[in-house]
């Protein structure tokens, strides 16, 4: 029984969840992974298993059809998938991020109209906030809505780092519209854009050019999403007002940060393991190499950046399921665990001496999946400054 990264207070349906989960990492993804990873293929045949097992509707509410599991029990899920191939955890990220947004800020007739068929993966959701050359900066957003005088918009610019662009066919995509408002927040709306799954001009006015070429985050597409006169009905806008999409979006980075979170976690327990095994395995000197103490203590200090990061992310899912602010506790998850995970990593890598550096072992792969995890979902100077702010606020002193 592994002994690192294990979660306490589970319920029994819980544990019934992530034992099926773990054994389809086993059988489906792990020995898959590093083929389908250097062909930069996507994982179809792994994504219809993930549709029979429901992970695509874990979170959704039963009315709709989904499991209606909470962010744990989905974070828990990510941690064995990551653990196994992290792009196909980047497959069902940002489909789960969508269904959290329309179930907590559609309409009662977006709920109905998109969540069964999102419980099911027949439609599957993409997230799409950045820009080219916008970063972090939300708030400077370019791509426009215009209102016409049939009371629809129509909608330019070009969107950027859309993962899943092309295999989605539902995209919440943040826009600026004219709202009046003197915050420039204020003034963003995000829109329910349904689409075929494909690449090029899959609608008029809407097109995927293609899928960027990456370092690591191999299988999964990450494209671009160039809006040029593309015409879309008022009932698209989340929630049904516009001006409100800053805060929608924001709600959704949230559970996404304990998402990365989790995604980290399970690449730094998949590095823990490789490095443990091939430790006790390679000889030199006449012993194990694990039984030098440069390398033992090096395990150690491995383990324990594994058990931290878990525990962090645990605390930030269950502060969210209990309805609590976790935007502080949520930061400091993801940048403590796509920190150590890039430690990690580094260090199974050094433990595996040269034959890291060759394609033919996993932590290869693993180390060029690390990096992503550094800049996904804001940067780690981005949670710095939402942790710092968060602090602040909660220990201002009286003037």
């Amino acid at each position: 029984m592994p002994r690192l990264a294990q979660t306490a207070d589970l319920t029994d349906v819980q544990r019934e969840i992530l034992a099926t989960v773990r054994t389809f990492v086993h059988k489906e993804i792990i020995p898959h992974a590093q083929a389908l990873e250097h062909g930069d293929v996507y994982p179809a045949e792994i994504v219809e298993g993930l549709k029979e097992l429901g992970i695509f509707g874990l979170t959704i509410p039963e009315q709709f059809g989904g499991l209606g599991e909470s962010l744990l029990t989905y974070a828990l899920a990510v941690e064995e998938i990551a653990r196994g191939w992290m792009s196909v955890s980047g497959v069902i990220n940002t489909h789960f991020i969508v269904a959290h947004m329309v179930v907590h800020h559609g309409t009662p007739e977006q709920q109905q109209r998109l969540l069964p068929r999102m419980a099911t993966g027949e439609v599957r959701g993409a997230f799409s906030m950045s820009e080219p050359g916008l970063g972090s900066d939300v708030a400077a957003i370019r791509t426009r809505a215009t209102r016409t005088d049939g009371g629809d918009y129509v909608i330019d610019g070009q969107k950027m780092w859309l993962t899943n662009g092309g295999s989605s066919t539902l995209v919440a995509a943040l826009v600026r519209t004219d709202e009046g408002a003197e915050k420039p927040h204020r003034n963003l709306t995000c829109f329910l854009v349904e689409k075929p799954a494909g690449f090029g001009q899959v609608l008029p006015g809407l097109t995927i050019p293609g899928k960027i070429d990456k370092m690591g985050y191999k299988g999964v597409d990450t494209t671009e999403l160039v809006f040029d006169g593309f015409r879309i009905g008022a009932e698209q806008v989340l929630g049904g007002t516009p001006g409100r999409g800053f805060a929608q979006m924001m709600d959704g980075v949230e559970v996404g940060r304990v998402n990365v979170a989790a995604r980290a976690c399970g690449i730094s327990l998949r590095a823990f393991e490789l490095a443990v095994a091939y430790a006790q395995q390679r000889e030199t000197f006449g012993k194990p190499i694990a039984a030098h103490q440069a390398i033992a203590f090096q395990l150690a200090e491995m383990a324990t950046k594994v058990e931290a990061a878990h525990l962090m992310m645990v605390n930030a899912a269950r502060l969210k399921d209990a309805g609590a602010r976790n935007d502080v506790e949520a930061g400091m998850a993801k940048l403590l665990a796509s920190e150590y995970c890039a430690e990690v990593t580094t260090q199974a890598f050094r433990i595996h001496g040269g034959y890291g550096y060759s394609k033919e072992y996993e932590i290869e792969r693993l180390m060029r999946e690390a990096p992503f995890l550094l800049i996904g979902e804001g940067t780690s100077e981005i949670q710095k400054t939402i942790i710092s702010r968060g602090l602040l606020e909660a220990y201002a002193i009286e003037r």
